[in-house]
């Protein structure tokens, strides 16, 4: 078997790549704008950080909710090729709109934005597997590629989204990250050619060989069975991780001293922290478990995803030292946040691509964009709740939620590599290679 990917896969990666870039480019001053008093040279809509966390809960849970209805329509209608053409020109236009500068274009901007993140995300995603047939070792490897790539956007995004917004006027970085997608188009449009058996529109009853309504195997069911519990470690992995948009945001803004080389730097920089680290660290966390699994030790994908939880979890003991150092009304040290993102995201790579890569190994066939639209539909209830639990913050204290992610997510952990094998049995060897 070639060791030689798929020449679909840097096509894939690139528009992603620049999906990215929108979409954390807009993550990363999208706080900050709600919160900026209304007056001033670069002003915002003045918002509370309460109110703001509760809209930036919703917006994040409703862009990967929208995975749903944008994976039905893939399934059933348009194929994932073009769903995800047709969602890279909502948002597009979405980011485009809020550079308007009043509050009715904003709203609308936004749900633009949700209704082609909804189309696009969960289908790229799908079609990323479908380059690779079944049993082909090289299946995660390029997922993490492709992780890789896509966070080349989400690094890139917020040092210069981030500082065009806070520096120079927030409507000219969200029109940045707009412009970002029209070049994720441009680049999907001119690789079609590298794409041609993958993502076309296939009716269910060819899927089946004969009928719609055929029922699922016993193998199948419980193959499913395995993907909705894989995505309760999905909702508590994107409960902790997306505090980095929200509170953790709001706290490097307000509590983390940013003066390096007697200049301080834009708190929506430090946004690009985590995705620079999965790209210096992607590779290296895939080489440890791919060279465990060449020993015959343990590194299936559920093994993987309870490690992943707690180490990802223990990231939040280095901002519990920050609330201590900070405790006194001053400012706590910048390695304390830099160490949370680090082992943020040694944990995540032990978790996100390798949960999109398990999908699409276990996912009946003609369930495949659906299922992957369940898996981002939960990490939008893990957006969502996100923002609660950063919203409580602002009552229980910061030292009492970081915390409290640390206990919650090392325990759960734990409670995986519990039940790990038992539930391993239930994929009846879909990761077993071929070779």
């Amino acid at each position: 078997m070639s060791s030689k990917h798929p020449k679909g896969l840097p096509i894939l990666f690139f528009t992603e790549m620049w999906e990215r870039f929108s979409f954390y480019g807009m993550r990363a001053i999208l706080v900050l704008y709600l919160t900026k008093e209304t007056i001033g040279a670069n002003p915002g809509l003045g918002w509370s950080n309460a109110d703001a966390l509760v809209l930036y809960g919703w917006y994040t849970m409703l862009v990967y909710v929208m995975s749903i209805p944008g994976g039905w329509i893939a399934d059933r209608w348009l194929g994932q090729k073009k769903t995800v053409f047709i969602g890279g020109l909502l948002i597009a236009a979405g980011q485009l709109t809020l550079v308007l500068n009043n509050i009715e274009t904003f709203y609308f901007g936004l749900g633009l934005i949700i209704a082609g993140v909804g189309c696009l995300k969960a289908n790229i995603s799908t079609m990323v597997g479908g380059l690779y047939k079944e049993g082909d070792a090289r299946r995660d490897s390029g997922f993490t590629i492709f992780y890789i790539g896509i966070n080349i956007g989400a690094a890139t995004a917020p040092l210069l989204v981030g500082y065009i917004g806070e520096v120079h006027g927030w409507h000219y970085g969200f029109g940045l990250a707009g412009i970002g997608m029209l070049i994720g188009q441009t680049v999907y449009i001119w690789g079609q050619k590298y794409l041609k058996d993958v993502g076309n529109f296939v009716p269910v009853e060819k899927v089946q060989g004969s009928t719609k309504n055929k029922p699922l195997t016993k193998i199948e069911k419980d193959r499913v069975i395995v993907l909705l519990i894989s995505f309760l470690i999905v909702i508590v992995f994107w409960t902790a991780y997306e505090q980095a948009g929200g509170l953790m945001n709001l706290y490097t803004n307000e509590k983390i001293n940013r003066v390096v080389f007697g200049l301080e730097i834009p708190a929506s920089l430090f946004q690009s922290v985590p995705a620079i680290f999965v790209v210096i660290f992607g590779a290296i966390v895939a080489n440890f478990w791919m060279k465990r699994s060449k020993k015959g030790k343990e590194s299936s994908s559920l093994f993987k995803m309870a490690i992943g939880t707690i180490v990802m979890g223990t990231g939040f003991l280095m901002m519990t030292g920050a609330t201590l150092e900070a405790a006194d009304g001053g400012k706590a040290m910048l390695i304390w946040l830099i160490l949370s993102y680090l082992l943020q995201v040694i944990g995540e790579l032990s978790i996100s691509p390798v949960a999109l890569s398990f999908i699409t190994k276990l996912a009946p066939l003609k369930y495949a964009s659906i299922m992957m639209g369940v898996y981002f539909a939960a990490t939008g209830l893990g957006n969502k709740l996100a923002g609660l639990v950063g919203e409580l913050a602002q009552k229980a204290g910061e030292f009492e939620v970081f915390t409290g992610i640390f206990v919650f997510c090392v325990l759960f952990g734990l409670l995986l590599l519990v039940f790990f094998k038992k539930l391993n049995k239930l994929t009846h060897g879909a990761e077993r290679i071929i070779e």
